[in-house]
């Protein structure tokens, strides 16, 4: 991403977090004749302190000077959790981001990574990178999801896959609420990583391919590790209930592990292992 990108990724990030604050939110009056939803950029302005122009200028994706002190009371302004402060910072800046680094064609994980992997029996889990491109995965993942041994690499991306494939989209009773979350930690390593190209190329084929993946990214979530209860209408196995956790593997290629525990209120594990036993 060249900073003519970053900055206008910038201006677009800011006008969907104003979009998102309503007056009352933030003890203003509501009033009459608005036009848009959520604040107005003089509000926005007069809550963080700082000139309408200046935050204009800079809700513009224009290149001026910014300091961290006023930063933090735009995002202050903004109700921005840390995950987007941090997500800001580093577009407004540039500082804080990482370089485009070499990667392998298909990175691979160590035999200790893939003993952990293959130990995790009844949970679900995936190992990704940090473009989302999927690198492991265990039995169980492959039961619950897809065989992923049967995709080739160049499409075993998941984001790509939670569009892609029917079986992904009829399998979370709440698809948009679970692809967001990954599309929340996609922006994440969007923000860290401006200077590599394939960001913006694989978003822009997205958005051509699929009309949902425009309206759910334009939402700009930002989250690094979302824990949340996701529930799975499975073709063969039916309900079924799993805690997501969002694990980030320390190395060179940042590596992520999402394990779906079953929810010990539910029946999930069971159906699981009955599951495993007929394939």
């Amino acid at each position: 991403m060249n900073s003519e990108k970053r900055l206008q990724e910038m201006s677009d990030f800011l006008k969907a977090k104003r979009s998102k604050i309503h007056p009352q939110m933030v003890g203003l009056p509501t009033g009459t004749r608005r036009r848009t939803p959520g604040l107005r950029r003089e509000e926005v302005a007069q809550l963080a302190g700082v000139s309408t122009t200046w935050y204009t200028w800079l809700e513009q994706g224009r290149d001026i000077n910014v300091s961290t002190s006023v930063l933090d009371s735009v995002s202050k302004a903004l109700q921005l959790n840390m995950d987007e402060r941090k997500y800001l910072y580093a577009l407004a800046t540039g500082e804080g981001t990482k370089p485009e680094l070499m990667m392998e064609n298909e990175p691979k994980i160590s035999p200790s990574l893939n003993k952990i992997l293959q130990e995790l029996k009844v949970c679900p889990t995936i190992i990704s990178d940090r473009r989302c491109n999927i690198v492991g995965w265990n039995e169980a993942a492959a039961n619950v999801f897809l065989n992923f041994a049967e995709i080739d690499y160049d499409k075993r991306n998941l984001i790509y896959l939670l569009f892609a494939r029917k079986e992904l989209k009829s399998l979370a009773v709440n698809w948009e609420h679970f692809v967001n979350g990954y599309l929340a930690i996609f922006r994440t390593y969007y923000g860290q990583y401006v200077a590599d190209p394939w960001y913006d190329q694989f978003i822009d084929k997205m958005e051509k391919e699929y009309s949902e993946f425009h309206d759910m990214w334009n939402q700009s979530e930002v989250s690094s590790a979302p824990e949340v209860i996701i529930e799975f209408r499975h073709a063969k196995a039916g309900k079924m209930l799993f805690h997501l956790t969002s694990l980030q593997i320390q190395g060179t290629n940042e590596l992520r592990c999402s394990i779906y525990t079953p929810s010990e209120e539910s029946t999930t594990e069971y159906k699981l292992k009955k599951l495993m036993e007929n394939t």
